[in-house]
């Protein structure tokens, strides 16, 4: 039913946030709440599924990784909790990849994903993500500024882990393009906050 929310993060918690849109408080499960601040301005892309249980709203970054988790979805044995479990433990790409690359090791080290689930994964999903991978790894490259490159690098040499800088990364994406210091700050407060 729903494609995207627009409106203002009023809470994040450690598995969702709230998007308040003209009043209205959605709580939205995210598999990186913490990508987000209270107070900022964002688009989530939205799967709405309904449940005997109730209705509850997933929400994604961008609509490639809204792709993934119905991707994940379909899956024999992966729900909507698994499949937000395992994006919020690797970023998209590097998932797509291992997916692609037939991975079943790496795939068992996701919460809840056993050898089982992990063939199962690659069974069904192995050849689908190819273009995604290729999207991702150019958008990356394209939306990434020397300046903001070269604070990443300096990130990463202060002694933060990859994820963790990759998490911040889109954040810092969206800033206004700066140099490199301005980068550096703005990363470590977004670092510091988690």
């Amino acid at each position: 039913m729903y494609e995207y929310l627009k409106g203002n993060i009023t809470i994040v918690k450690p598995d969702f946030i709230v998007v308040d849109v003209n009043g209205v408080g959605y709580k939205v499960f995210s598999p990186s709440p913490y990508a987000y601040q209270e107070g900022q301005k964002v688009r989530i892309f939205i799967e709405q599924i309904v449940r005997d249980t109730g209705v509850t709203l997933y929400g994604f970054q961008t609509e490639d990784d809204k792709g993934l988790f119905l991707k994940l979805l379909s899956v024999s044995g992966i729900g909507p909790k698994s499949a937000l479990a395992i994006m919020a433990a690797e970023d998209s790409n590097s998932l797509a990849e291992a997916i692609e690359q037939g991975e079943v090791k790496y795939l068992t080290r996701f919460p809840g994903v056993g050898k089982k689930t992990a063939s199962q994964i690659v069974l069904d999903l192995k050849g689908k993500l190819g273009d995604y991978v290729k999207k991702a790894n150019k958008e990356a490259l394209a939306e990434v500024t020397p300046e903001l490159n070269d604070a990443l690098l300096a990130l990463l040499a202060l002694g933060y882990t990859k994820k963790e800088v990759d998490r911040i990364t889109p954040a810092l994406i969206e800033e206004e393009k700066t140099t490199a210091d301005q980068y550096i700050k703005k990363g470590l407060s977004l670092l510091l906050k988690k």
